[in-house]
C-alpha cells in the first residue's frame, strides 16, 4: 500500500518510521498479565486464540464497497444496541439553563446544564467567540479522566481541559466542553467491573460508555438549537476516555463532519493479550454482543474526515495496536476513494495531553471544517481557575446521575403468564433464540470430536474414572466419576452429575481428586485427604449410585492466578471478547454432560444434575440446551442475575424465574433451600398449565 499518498504533508512527514518499527513488534506473553501455572498457561492461550479469531472476522471479508455499505447499515445498530441504545431513548426537553457568563481574551464563556434525559444532568462550559459574523463551526470537546476537585468540591474534568475550548472560541468556533459520567460536577460511576464488582452491569447489558454516547448525541442537539453554529460543519475531539466517546459519537452520528479522537482506541489485542484492559475503566468499552474488533468501530466513520491521533509511548494505547487499526481502518477509505480522509499522526510521548497533539487536531478542523490551511499561531492555554468554570452551586435534587446504571437499559417487562401449553412453547423458543443470540453468542459453532480419554483404576472397593476432555480449544477439562466396584456396567440406571462451584472443590474435593488416576500427588496424599476420601468412600457405597463431579473453567484444577485484582482482569477480559465467564462454563457443562453420554456405560443412564449457588444457576441454562436430563436438583440458588451469575445481556430479555419455568418444560426440577415467594413466576407457569406436582418443586 503506497502509505505515504494517503497523509497530508503539513501533518504527518514522519509517522512512517514509526509504522514501520510496530509491524515487528510481538505481542507480550501474556502469562505476565494473568499468571504462571499452567492453568494460566491454557488461559493465556484461550484469550489469544479467542482474540485472533475476533480480529481475523473483523473487516477481513470486505472486498467492496457495496458489501460495506450493506453491512455498514447492520454494524451500526449493532453498536447503538451494544452501548445499550436499542431502542434509542426518547429526546425529551433538553431544558437547558445557562447559570452563569464569563467575558475574557477574545471570548466568551457561558456555564451551562441540560438533561440528556430526564434527571440525567449534563454540565459544561460553552466557549464562543467574542466577535461573531454569521454562523460559525462548533467543536464537541469530550473529556478525558483529569477531574479537578479542590477542599472537597467537585468542579468537573471541563475545568481541567478549559484549554482546547478556549483555543476553538478563540480562533472561530463554538466549543461546548462537557463533563463526563464518573467525572463531572454530578459525579456518577464507570468503574462498576473495573473496581465495584457490578458484574450485572453485563447481564444488563449496561455500560457507561452509552451514557457518554447518549450524552454526547444530546450534546450535538444543544449545539444545533444555538443561533451562534452552524449545525452543518460540527466535529467532535477529545483525549483518553473522551478519545473513546469521540469514537462512540463520531460513529453513531453522521452530524459529527470531521472528528479527531486523541488516545482513545487501539486493538483487541493490545487490551486482551497485552494487558492494557487492565488500565481502563468500563466508560471505554461497549458491551460486545457482536464480537466485533476496534477498527469496526473507525470504520463507521468512513467516508467522513478522521484523524487518529496518539503519542508513541502510550502504556494503555500501545503504538502497534494503534496502528493495526488505522490500517485495518484505511481499507474502507480506500474503498469510498478517500484515503486523504483518514490521517494518523504519532507524537512523542506517553499518555499525556501534549501540545504536539493538540496542534494537528487544531489543523484538521481547520482543513476540513473552515478550508483554512494557514500556519498554526496561538497556543492554547487555560484561562480560568475552576471556581469561575463551576455550573451548580448547589446539586439538583432530582438528579439520576449517581444510580443511572439502575434505569439507563431498558429491562425486560414482566413476563405474562402464558394462556396454554401453545402460547408458552412459542415463548420459550423466543427467549431460547435470544439467549443464543445475544447472551450465549459466543459458543462454538462446532464441537470439538475428539473422544475423551478415560483413565480407570479400583481402589478400596471403588471404580475411579477420569474422563478428560476440551470443552473447546484451549480449555482442557475433567469429569471425576465414581461407582461402587461391584456394580454391573451393562445395568447402570441412574448417575448423578455434581457441577461443583469453588466452595465446594475447596471444602472437600480437592483433597479428594488426588486418588483419581493422573491426579496422583507425587509425595502421596495428607492425612486429611484420606480421611475424607475414606468418608467419600463410604457415602458411595451406601448408595450405590454412581457421582459424577464437574468443575467448569476456572474451578479446581483449572483455577487461574488467585490475586483477587488479576480475577477480575480475567474476567473483563472474557467481557470484551462478547462473552462472559459464567457463560462460557455453561458452555463447560454442556460439554460435560455430552463427554458423560458418550461413554456407554453411562449412556442410557438417567442423568440428574446436582448443584448448589451459581453453580445451580449455570445448570438450569445449560438444561435448555442438553437432551436425556433425567432431573435437576438445586440447592440455594440466587433468584436473581442481579445477584447471581453474569450472563450478557439476559436481563433485557427474563430473569432466573422464567429459566427455571423453561427449566421445567424439559425437567422435573426441585430448588430447595430458597424463598418461595421469589419464585412465583414459574409456580404459576405449573398451575396455569396443569403440570403435574413432581415437575416443578419449590422448596423452603
Amino acid at each position: 500500500m503506497a502509505l505515504k499518498s494517503h497523509l497530508r504533508p503539513f501533518l504527518w512527514l514522519t509517522v512512517f518510521t514509526l509504522l514501520l518499527a510496530t509491524t515487528a513488534s510481538q505481542a507480550a506473553d501474556p502469562r505476565k498479565v494473568i499468571g504462571p501455572s499452567e492453568a494460566d498457561q491454557n488461559l493465556s492461550d484461550y484469550f489469544y486464540h479467542q482474540t485472533m479469531q475476533v480480529a481475523d472476522s473483523s473487516l477481513k471479508k470486505i472486498k467492496d464497497l457495496e458489501t460495506w455499505k450493506k453491512k455498514r447499515v447492520t454494524y451500526r445498530k449493532q453498536l447503538f444496541e451494544m452501548l445499550g441504545l436499542s431502542p434509542l431513548p426518547a429526546r425529551t426537553d433538553l431544558k437547558p439553563e445557562i447559570t452563569g457568563t464569563i467575558e475574557s481574551e477574545g471570548f466568551i464563556v457561558e456555564k451551562i446544564t441540560f438533561q440528556s434525559r430526564p434527571g440525567l444532568y449534563v454540565t459544561g462550559n460553552l466557549y464562543r467567540p467574542l466577535k461573531q459574523e454569521g454562523k460559525v463551526p462548533a467543536i464537541l470537546y469530550v473529556c478525558g479522566h483529569g477531574g479537578v476537585k479542590k477542599n472537597g468540591i467537585i468542579y468537573g474534568n471541563k475545568v481541567h481541559y478549559q484549554h482546547h475550548g478556549e483555543w476553538f472560541a478563540r480562533n472561530g468556533y463554538v466549543c461546548l466542553t462537557i463533563d463526563t459520567l464518573q467525572l463531572g460536577e454530578i459525579a456518577g460511576l464507570h468503574h462498576g467491573t473495573h473496581r465495584e464488582g457490578m458484574w450485572e452491569w453485563l447481564s444488563r447489558g449496561y455500560t457507561p460508555a452509552g451514557v457518554e454516547a447518549w450524552n454526547c448525541i444530546r450534546a450535538l442537539d444543544y449545539l444545533q438549537s444555538r443561533p451562534e453554529v452552524d449545525g452543518d460543519k460540527l466535529g467532535v475531539t477529545g483525549r483518553s476516555g473522551g478519545g473513546a466517546y469521540s469514537w462512540w459519537i463520531a460513529a453513531l452520528d453522521e452530524r459529527i463532519k470531521a472528528a479527531v479522537p486523541v488516545a482513545g482506541i487501539t486493538s483487541m489485542k493490545n487490551h486482551v493479550i497485552d494487558g492494557v484492559i487492565e488500565g481502563h475503566c468500563d466508560c471505554m468499552f461497549m458491551v460486545n454482543t457482536y464480537q466485533w474488533d476496534y477498527a469496526q468501530v473507525a470504520a463507521l466513520v468512513a467516508p467522513r474526515p478522521l484523524l487518529i491521533s496518539n503519542t508513541d509511548k502510550d502504556g494503555i494505547f500501545p503504538l502497534d495496536g494503534v496502528v493495526d487499526v488505522y490500517r485495518d481502518t484505511m481499507q474502507i477509505y480506500e474503498l469510498y476513494g478517500v484515503p486523504q480522509n483518514l490521517g494518523l499522526q504519532i507524537t512523542e510521548g506517553p499518555h499525556k495531553d501534549t501540545q504536539e497533539l493538540r496542534v494537528h487536531a487544531f489543523r484538521w478542523f481547520n482543513h476540513f471544517l473552515k478550508g483554512d490551511d494557514s500556519l498554526i499561531e496561538m497556543a492554547a492555554k487555560p484561562f480560568h481557575t475552576p471556581e469561575e468554570l463551576k455550573v451548580f452551586q448547589t446539586l439538583p435534587e432530582d438528579q439520576k446521575n449517581a444510580k443511572i446504571q439502575e434505569s439507563f437499559v431498558k429491562l425486560a417487562d414482566s413476563a405474562p403468564i402464558p394462556a396454554d401449553t401453545q402460547e408458552w412453547e412459542q415463548q420459550t423458543e423466543r427467549w431460547k433464540q435470544q439467549l443464543l443470540q445475544k447472551s450465549f453468542r459466543a459458543w462454538p459453532e462446532k464441537v470439538n470430536a475428539i473422544k475423551p480419554e478415560v483413565k480407570t483404576i479400583t481402589k478400596d472397593g471403588l471404580v475411579l474414572q477420569t474422563i478428560s476432555f476440551d470443552s473447546q480449544k484451549h480449555v482442557p477439562l475433567d469429569l471425576f466419576v465414581v461407582l461402587p466396584a461391584d456394580s454391573d456396567a451393562t445395568k447402570i440406571e441412574k448417575i448423578n452429575l455434581v457441577i461443583l462451584n469453588q466452595s465446594d472443590w475447596e471444602g472437600d474435593f480437592k483433597h479428594i481428586v488426588s486418588f483419581f488416576p493422573g491426579m496422583q500427588a507425587g509425595n502421596g496424599a495428607s492425612a486429611e485427604s484420606k480421611k475424607r476420601f475414606q468418608e467419600f468412600r463410604k457415602q458411595i457405597l451406601e448408595s450405590g449410585v454412581p457421582i459424577a463431579y464437574f468443575a467448569p473453567r476456572g474451578i479446581g484444577l483449572s483455577e487461574w492466578n488467585q490475586n483477587e485484582r488479576k480475577q477480575v482482569q480475567i474476567r473483563r477480559r472474557f467481557y470484551l471478547l462478547g462473552q462472559s465467564l459464567e457463560g462460557m462454563q455453561v458452555w463447560d457443562i454442556r460439554r460435560a454432560i455430552q463427554a458423560l453420554k458418550s461413554q456407554s456405560d453411562f449412556s442410557d443412564a438417567q442423568l440428574t444434575l446436582n448443584a448448589s449457588g451459581d453453580a445451580a444457576v449455570l445448570c438450569l441454562y445449560a438444561s435448555l440446551f442438553e437432551t436425556g436430563i433425567a432431573a435437576l436438583e438445586l440447592e440455594g440458588m440466587p433468584a436473581s442475575h442481579q445477584s447471581g451469575p453474569a450472563l450478557l445481556n439476559v436481563l433485557r430479555y427474563l430473569d432466573l424465574p422464567q429459566t427455571l419455568a423453561m427449566a421445567a418444560t424439559r425437567s422435573p426440577v426441585i430448588v430447595s433451600k430458597v424463598k418461595p415467594e421469589d419464585w412465583k413466576y414459574p409456580a404459576e407457569v405449573s398451575n396455569k398449565l396443569d403440570w403435574d406436582q413432581s415437575r416443578l418443586q419449590i422448596k423452603k
